[in-house]
């Protein structure tokens, strides 16, 4: 647990997306009002994708002590991205601090927060007067050309990055678990493309060939339907290695038996066409045509090869 420097001297910028699901004008007001109390607060209204890196970033070159994220999953992880961007110690960073205001809100709640705003504000204000802080691992990809991208609880090439671009071009919807869940049965039934075999590579094993989709998780549960955990990596957490989970056939009876698997209380996954490993310090996923890669629920592209990287302590979270 790392010591905050005394609230009342600390620099914050509040980095609000309005158009998150659970965001307010009135919500904003009373957040920022809160924090005001307690640090001296600049507040960013994002208007664009890729404005909350962007002011992230500048937070981080400011040598800004804290950085606030209200909104959804896709906000945190631009702000994330922004904050890690110019490289340097862990320990220089800004810390990072999570009010939820969006749909599901999965790195918010694997740190234990409420989905209440009210409620998560609290607490966030609490670590401030009481100094308290968390340390947390991230997910690293190399997606190629040098270019790198964090994410904080999952990433994935196959059929969830399709659902991730589907949900992307009904934009003009409130993204929700039955948006989610209509979605990725539309894109099972009717892929739309082939897809393609994908071949995993981890360090110290044979080159594991002919699988469907890959999902990589660095936290366990691997997302919420609403209040219920989805899980996938039991044993995968901030302070762990990346969870693989990864199938090698997308027929019906397997599919149906792994989802049956990850909604159960204790999230024990098996069968013999699954994939699994917990606490992986690096995975290559590569394969001969390009696949969709989302990291966060966050569309990033096609690739035919992807390094993901687990960097223990990466970040300071203020909780």
């Amino acid at each position: 647990m790392r010591m905050l420097p005394y609230a009342a001297v600390m620099r914050a910028v509040l980095v609000v997306n309005p158009q998150a699901t659970a965001t307010t004008p009135a919500g904003r007001d009373v957040l920022a009002h809160a924090l005001a109390s307690q640090v001296k607060l600049d507040v960013v209204e994002t208007d664009y994708r890729g404005h909350a890196m962007a002011a992230a970033a500048q937070a981080a070159v400011d040598n800004v002590d804290l950085v606030v994220a209200h909104g959804g999953d896709g906000t945190v992880n631009e702000v994330v991205n922004g904050l890690l961007a110019a490289g340097g110690a862990a320990e220089a960073r800004p810390m990072l601090g999570v009010v939820p205001g969006g749909s599901a809100n999965v790195f918010a709640r694997a740190l234990g927060l409420p989905r209440n705003p009210v409620e998560a504000t609290h607490i966030l204000l609490r670590a401030l007067e009481e100094g308290r802080s968390r340390r947390v691992g991230l997910g690293s990809v190399d997606i190629g050309a040098g270019q790198h991208r964090w994410f904080t609880f999952s990433a994935g090439m196959g059929w969830d990055a399709d659902v991730v671009a589907d949900v992307d071009r009904k934009r003009g919807k409130k993204a929700s678990p039955a948006l989610y869940a209509r979605v990725a049965a539309a894109r099972y039934i009717r892929p739309g493309h082939s897809r393609p075999d994908l071949t995993i590579e981890i360090p110290g094993e044979a080159p594991i060939e002919g699988l469907r989709l890959a999902f990589v998780s660095n936290t366990d549960p691997w997302t919420y339907m609403g209040t219920r955990a989805i899980h996938l990596n039991h044993g995968c957490s901030f302070e762990t290695g990346l969870g693989l989970f990864a199938l090698r056939t997308m027929r019906m009876p397997t599919v149906v038996r792994h989802i049956s698997q990850a909604f159960s209380a204790n999230g024990e996954t098996k069968g013999k066409n699954l994939v699994r490993r917990d606490d992986v310090a690096k995975i290559i996923v590569s394969a001969a045509e390009p696949v969709r890669l989302q990291c966060d629920g966050d569309l990033i592209g096609a690739r035919t090869r992807v390094e993901f990287t687990s960097v223990p302590g990466a970040l300071a979270v203020a909780i």
